[in-house]
C-alpha cells in the first residue's frame, strides 16, 4: 500500500466521522426546534384559554354591573365608569362604543370629580358641591344610561 493510498483512506474516514457528527448535531437541532414548536403551541394554546376566561370575566362583569343599575344598587356615575372601562379592556370596536356612548359621555362628564382617597380629603363643601354636580349629570344621562343598561344585558362582546 502506497502512502498515497493509506493517506486516501486516512481522509476517507476524517471526512466520514466529521458527517456522522454533523448529522448528529443536525440531528439535536431538529429535535431542539421540534420541542420549541411543541411547547410553543403548548403556551399559545393555555394563553388562548387564559384570554377567553378573562374576556368571560369581563362580560360577566359587564351584566352584574347593568342588573345592578335597574336595582340600584350603585350610582349610574360609578356603572359608567366601570362599564366603559371594562369594554375598553376588551378593546371593543367603535360601533360598540357608538352603541353604548351613553356610558362614555357620563364618564366624561364626571372624570373630574375625585374618588376613594381624593375624595376623602375633600372638605364636606366641596363634597356636596361634587355630589349636586354628579347628580346633575346623572338626571341628565338617566335615561340614556338606564336603556343602555337594559341593551348591554344578555351580550357578550
Amino acid at each position: 500500500m502506497s502512502l498515497l493510498s493509506i493517506l486516501i483512506i486516512l481522509g476517507a474516514l476524517i471526512i466520514l466521522v466529521l458527517t456522522a457528527i454533523a448529522g448528529r448535531l443536525v440531528y439535536k437541532v431538529y429535535l431542539q426546534k421540534k420541542d420549541r414548536a411543541v411547547k410553543l403551541q403548548a403556551l399559545e394554546a393555555a394563553n388562548q384559554k387564559a384570554q377567553i376566561e378573562r374576556r368571560e370575566w369581563v362580560n360577566k362583569s359587564i351584566q352584574i354591573l347593568a342588573q345592578a343599575v335597574h336595582k340600584d344598587e350603585l350610582t349610574l356615575t360609578e356603572a359608567s365608569i366601570r362599564i366603559s372601562g371594562l369594554l375598553d379592556s376588551l378593546d371593543v370596536n367603535a360601533d360598540i362604543k357608538t352603541e353604548f356612548s351613553a356610558f362614555y359621555q357620563l364618564r366624561e362628564k364626571t372624570s373630574h370629580i375625585p374618588y376613594l382617597e381624593a375624595w376623602q380629603h375633600l372638605s364636606d363643601a366641596e363634597q356636596k358641591k361634587f355630589d349636586l354636580e354628579r347628580l346633575r349629570h346623572e338626571s341628565t344621562f338617566n335615561d340614556f344610561v338606564m336603556d343602555a343598561a337594559k341593551r348591554i344585558q344578555g351580550r357578550d362582546f
